[in-house]
């Protein structure tokens, strides 16, 4: 993305039109000659950009002899497309679409309006617009998307309600800021989650997808590419990833297991005595885990660029220090360590013999599970405060 703060600063032309192509030689030619109807009807100075991902059917030639502007992309994968039509956009605005005939190129004037009024991203809505019949798979209409933009609008409280629409609008500037980095289709999804993050101003508006027109399937790859999607939406929200599933399994295993470290208990007929309790210790060493790695990944997303900086965040390690890690770490291994040791003594009065396993796990379970926190504290100390120095080294 480098590239693009260049052409930013030298740029005169308004519009970029992108249109990213893969083997498109049946409708490539009707998206272009709508765009320029849609630039020439309404006076914008624009250009239309084709993003070649290697097309062999001759769509290059059919574009370019329409007078489109071509860039050959030569990594594969929509969003490598896209991110090479970006790079090579001259319009302060790019509005992009599927080359496939599935949008309206005509009709793209309430997306620059809005744009012109100083949104950074406007998105298509299909939902809120038409789907004509026969333009969506009814698993992609009624369960795909609507649950993939679900979770989007539940991890980052996106203000817009169809996540993956492939008509959407976006500055220039905005593009540089978001720093645009994956090359399949989630780039779709990377591109609204940074917006986010970053605070940019967005909305959406109705349109309408019709079918597109061409004989043979598309590139998509419904399972493939859902997963793809709902994969980074977790990878970029360790709250919903690790911390809450962490902190929850935390509190489960703390409740079972006071509530078993007295006595042996009866739940539903059945009795539940050391072996659950057991488990109980193994739910807080798990949920501690994944509540640690929650902090680890944030800081590390923060440190390399992959999240934007969160001073929020950031001004709590003026309080949590390396030292102030290493004391709780300590105290609570030396602790279990003390028990131990008394334990130890408790053996050895009845000269080393068998202990009745119901009393004795009692007190060693909650030994090993002190032992276990006070090592993983210290290990996450000293790993954040190597983070906290790339992070200071960074700036």
């Amino acid at each position: 993305m480098n590239n693009i703060a260049k052409s930013h600063a030298t740029q005169s032309v308004e519009l970029t039109i992108l249109m990213p192509c893969l083997n498109e030689r049946e409708t490539i030619g009707i998206c272009v000659q709508k765009a320029q109807k849609f630039l020439k009807k309404n006076g914008i100075y624009g250009e239309i950009l084709v993003a070649d991902n290697g097309s062999t059917d001759g769509s290059v030639e059919i574009a370019g002899k329409l007078g489109a502007k071509i860039v050959s992309v030569p990594e594969k994968g929509y969003g490598a497309a896209l991110l090479g039509g970006i790079d090579s956009a001259l319009g302060k605005f790019i509005i992009m679409g599927d080359s496939d005939d599935s949008y309206d190129f005509e009709n793209l004037m309430p997306f620059l309006e809005k744009l012109r009024d100083g949104y950074d991203i406007v998105m298509g809505n299909r939902f809120k617009g038409k789907i004509m019949d026969g333009a969506m798979p009814p698993l992609h209409q009624y369960f795909g998307n609507p649950v993939l933009s679900g979770i989007g609008k539940l991890f980052f409280r996106v203000p817009v309600n169809d996540f993956h629409c492939g008509l959407r609008g976006f500055s220039k500037e905005a593009a540089i800021k978001m720093d645009l980095h994956t090359t399949g289709m989630e780039f779709a999804s990377e591109m609204v989650i940074k917006a986010i993050l970053l605070d940019l101003k967005m909305t959406e508006i109705p349109i309408i997808l019709y079918p597109d027109g061409r004989s043979r399937p598309p590139h998509l790859r419904s399972w493939r590419d859902g997963w793809r999607h709902l994969r980074f939406m977790l990878l970029y929200s360790p709250k919903w990833l690790f911390f809450y599933p962490g902190i929850a399994l935390m509190i489960l295993g703390v409740g079972v297991g006071l509530w078993l470290l007295p006595e042996p208990r009866l739940f539903l007929g059945v009795v539940l005595d050391i072996h659950t309790l057991l488990y109980a210790a193994l739910l807080v060493i798990i949920g501690f885990q994944s509540f640690t790695f929650s902090i680890l990944t944030r800081v590390f997303a923060i440190v390399t660029g992959l999240l934007p900086v969160n001073e929020t965040f950031i001004s709590i390690f003026k309080y949590i220090k390396l030292e102030t890690g290493l004391a709780v770490g300590s105290t609570l291994f030396t602790a279990g360590l003390a028990l131990s040791i008394h334990f130890f003594i408790m053996w050895e009065r009845v000269s080393f013999g068998s202990l009745e396993p119901t009393i004795t796990f009692r007190i060693v379970i909650p030994i090993v599970l002190l032992m276990a926190l006070g090592f993983q504290i210290i290990l996450t100390s000293f790993f954040l405060s190597l983070l906290g120095l790339r992070h200071k080294e960074a700036k």
